[in-house]
């Protein structure tokens, strides 16, 4: 049997059988090298990196502004208060806290978002003030960016001049200047004369004096209806102006554009009034020049009495007379005391020297004899000790715990708030501005309410001045009783300071005291460059005070004739 054949082996030559090659792989993305902190530059490559990164940061500051924080603080500023209608903020109205919120805003202390907002960050002011009323210590509180500094310089070149900024501090997050403020202490600048009895009566006063013996004069400063007289109020250029009243109706009075020639009288350059007894005198009056022939010269106070003394020739505007201030001007003559005492050069007995004085008045006042020029007083009042001593007692009846219901507006009796604390109310010094005499009535208190002080001094000056008694006071603090009280002008009054005695007290160790001790030089400036000289000015040339003391009359306010609480009840219950 054959053998089966083998099939062939397998070949031994790697070459004889062709390999299998694999599924060709795709590459894998190169990654990105990773920057090792080892890794090496070249200087340029540095310089390129720091380059990159400074303009980043540029960039950055640029898009972004700085964060500041808020800070709970409290404003001290003073201001004049005329063209204003007061410090609260008031729509349609021009107010200080109006003009202060909008440089507070632009100043940046004060957010877009908040602008028109004050309750936003927490605004208060530690006292309102009327419309016209001044202030040199005023605080307010609130959140502001007090950041970057210059914040006081930034608000001062937002306010107008007469209001001024003197500087911040910081408080607690709870303070608030209304609330924290424990006393208020205003001041009112009252003109002397303004004290006096005798100076610018109402026209009934004037009727009712006629024949009396002690007669007052009509003042030629003011209207008859207590309006003032464009081109005369305030003027002090020595023109003789004033009514001329004739007493038995021979008397002649022209005018000439030349000069003024007095033939028998006495002449004045502030409140005149020309008198001729022996209807024989003839006056022309003119605005640039006054001869007197014969009589009594004065600046102040005018009356003219007939006499025949024919001495002296006198140019009213020259400089040997003085300007005297409003406070020595008086419409008060006493004529039998100035016809007693004037006498005639050529008729006087040889042992008188006529160069002695004449009483005017009740003072002393030197006339003009033989040519020569001797100075003339006027009324001669003046806040002495007894002037003093009575009207801090008047001013004495307000101090305590009463119920002022009388001396506002809109709040009646039974109100609680109309319950205040006076602390203190005096008047003890004399300032002088723009040549008038001025009272410096201080008074502190808790808080007032609109109008409380105007009307607790026009009260008082009503009483100084004999219109008014003195109990009347009392009767007006009574609960039960309704009073019609008289408003002083609101020129004279300004807030002196506001004191946190208490808070200062608590935060003495962790805050610096809230005071006005560091800005006292500050705010004296302030007021003697603004509010007093508003105050002596105004008087001058409105003569503000000087008008409203016309309207002191029973007319006006016939509850100043009551004596007693009965009596003013009584008047109630007929009306």
């Amino acid at each position: 049997m054959e053998p089966s054949a083998n099939p062939d082996p397998p070949s031994l030559d790697p070459a004889a059988e062709a390999p299998r090659s694999p599924p060709p792989q795709q590459e894998p993305d190169p990654k990105k090298p990773r920057m090792s902190s080892n890794t090496t530059t070249s200087d340029d490559d540095e310089e390129a990196a720091a380059a990159a990164a400074a303009a980043a940061a540029d960039a950055d500051d640029t898009s972004r502004k700085p964060r500041y924080k808020r800070r709970k603080v409290a404003i001290f500023f003073a201001y004049c208060g005329v063209g204003y209608q007061g410090m609260q903020k008031n729509p349609g109205a021009k107010t200080i806290e109006g003009d202060l919120e909008e440089a507070l805003f632009h100043s940046g202390a004060v957010p877009e978002a908040d602008r028109g907002h004050p309750k936003c960050y927490d605004w208060a002011r530690s006292a309102r003030t009327d419309k016209g009323v001044s202030a040199a210590g005023q605080v307010v509180s609130g959140r502001f960016y007090i950041d970057p500094p210059g914040l006081v310089d930034r608000l001062n070149s937002n306010l107008a001049s007469q209001i001024r900024i003197f500087g911040y501090k910081r408080a607690t997050s709870s303070f608030n200047a209304k609330k924290f403020c424990d006393r208020r202490r205003y001041v009112y600048l009252i003109p002397v004369f303004a004290l006096d009895p005798s100076t610018h009566r109402d026209r009934e006063s004037v009727a009712a004096s006629l024949w009396s013996g002690n007669e007052l004069v009509k003042c030629s400063e003011c209207s008859e209806r207590g309006r003032k007289v464009v081109g005369v109020m305030g003027k002090r250029n020595f023109q003789l102006r004033g009514w001329v009243g004739d007493v038995n109706g021979c008397g002649e009075v022209t005018n000439d554009s030349d000069e003024a020639k007095v033939e028998s009288g006495v002449t004045s350059n502030d409140c005149c009034a020309v008198s001729d007894v022996n209807g024989s005198g003839e006056v022309t009056i003119d605005s640039d020049e006054t001869k007197v022939e014969s009589g009594i010269t004065s600046n102040d106070c005018c009356a003219v009495v007939g006499t025949e003394v024919k001495e002296g020739i006198v140019d009213s505007s020259s400089n040997g007379i003085d300007d005297k201030s409003n406070s020595n001007v008086i419409d008060k003559v006493d004529t039998s005391s100035v016809v007693d005492n004037v006498v005639s050069a050529d008729t006087a007995p040889a042992d008188l020297d006529t160069s002695s004085v004449v009483k005017l008045d009740g003072e002393i006042a030197e006339t003009i004899v033989r040519g020569e020029e001797k100075p003339v007083t006027g009324s001669g009042y003046c806040y002495g000790e007894e002037e003093k001593e009575r009207f801090n007692r008047i001013l004495g009846y307000y101090v305590g715990t009463h119920n002022f219901h009388n001396f506002t507006t809109r709040t009646k009796a039974e109100d609680p708030s109309a319950r205040r604390y006076i602390i203190s109310f005096d008047a003890n010094a004399v300032v002088t501005v723009e040549g008038i005499e001025f009272v410096k009535c201080e008074v502190v208190g808790q808080s007032f309410m609109l109008h409380q002080i105007r009307k607790m001094m026009g009260l008082a000056v009503a009483i100084m001045r004999n219109c008014a008694p003195e109990t009347l006071i009392a009767n007006a603090l009574q609960k039960d009783v309704k009073i019609n009280v008289p408003t002083a002008p609101e020129v004279g009054l300004y807030l002196d300071e506001c004191f946190f005695a208490s808070y200062n007290n608590k935060w003495k160790d962790s805050h610096e005291e809230l005071s006005m001790k560091d800005y006292e030089k500050e705010a004296e400036d302030f007021k003697m460059k603004y509010i007093y000289s508003h105050i002596g000015l105004t008087e001058r040339k409105e003569g503000v005070v000087a008008l409203w003391l016309h309207s002191l009359n029973y007319r006006n306010y016939p509850d100043l004739r009551a004596g007693d609480q009965q009596e003013l009840t009584e008047n109630k219950s007929s009306e």
